[in-house]
């Protein structure tokens, strides 16, 4: 991997991570693109991870008042005790569907993700647009559903920060505190992942096959970029329809699909697992 093909992946997790179209699913075609082959899986699923500790810098930034009100008093905070909970679905789908969302890795659900993430979109704007009453701070079934909605988004081309703010919206929280919300609940989901999946990392020997100043360049670009994406979506979340974002991954996901089905060299096929294949994968989550 080079410095510009680091950037672009950088950009790719930066804008994908707070715009509502999947960082990891782009992040996968990107590489697909380049032509990275499954051999190097394991680095790049490590510089995924160090790219997403890129985007937490701007969370960090962005919410700077927040998070320094939540270490001041921490037993006292309900943004803090909000976020865990929020936390405990997804911990709880990565446990339970592992093996699934391991699968998953490979790009053969990447088509089908991409248009989960639209009727996700879809279907929040539709609905919350005949909703009269918002809430505008998040409580318990906010975080409840909306950490729900981050569990399903661990799988690649399920956008994270669509499937949480769709979460808020559906639950009846208003656009710009779902939005806010969902991107302060990345940050105890990059953490957890780095902690996790960053074991493996050393274990692995993943981290010594990446190249340090094209990661790093990698790393800085996401952090501009996630800042970026940030801004945008905090200052035009309440005037722009979230339709328009359902219609651009619909459409990424159907050329996807087909060029999965045409079985196009390079793009992992579509394959539907057996029902004996998913039961085994519930047993062994």
């Amino acid at each position: 991997m080079n410095i510009l093909q680091a950037a672009i992946l950088g950009l790719v997790q930066g804008l994908g991570e707070f715009l509502p179209i999947s960082s990891s699913g782009h992040l996968l075609l990107s590489r697909i693109l380049m032509g990275f082959t499954i051999d190097e899986t394991g680095a790049y699923h490590m510089l995924d991870i160090l790219l997403h500790v890129g985007t937490l810098i701007p969370v960090l930034i962005v919410f700077w008042k927040d998070w320094w009100a939540i270490l001041k008093n921490p037993f006292k905070s309900k943004t803090l005790l909000l976020l865990f909970i929020a936390s405990l679905p997804t911990l709880l789908f990565k446990v339970v569907f592992d093996d699934f969302i391991t699968s998953c890795e490979t790009g053969w659900f990447l088509g089908a993700s991409f248009l989960l993430t639209g009727f996700f979109l879809l279907l929040a704007e539709t609905l919350s647009a005949h909703r009269k009453q918002y809430a505008d701070q998040p409580n318990f079934k906010h975080a409840i559903i909306m950490g729900c909605m981050q569990g399903v988004a661990l799988l690649p081309g399920v956008s994270r920060s669509g499937s949480t703010l769709a979460g808020g919206l559906l639950s009846g929280l208003n656009r710009k505190s779902a939005a806010k919300f969902s991107f302060m609940m990345s940050a105890p989901a990059i953490v957890g992942a780095l902690i996790i999946d960053g074991k493996t990392a050393i274990e692995e020997g993943w981290v010594q096959d990446l190249a340090l100043v094209p990661t790093l360049v990698g790393i800085l670009v996401a952090a501009v970029s996630g800042y970026i994406a940030i801004r945008f979506m905090l200052s035009l979340i309440s005037r722009v329809s979230l339709n328009w974002f359902a219609l651009y991954v619909a459409i990424v996901g159907v050329v996807v699909l087909m060029l999965q089905l045409a079985g196009v060299p390079g793009v992992p096929p579509f394959e539907i697992p057996t029902l004996g294949a998913v039961a085994q994968a519930l047993r062994m989550g």
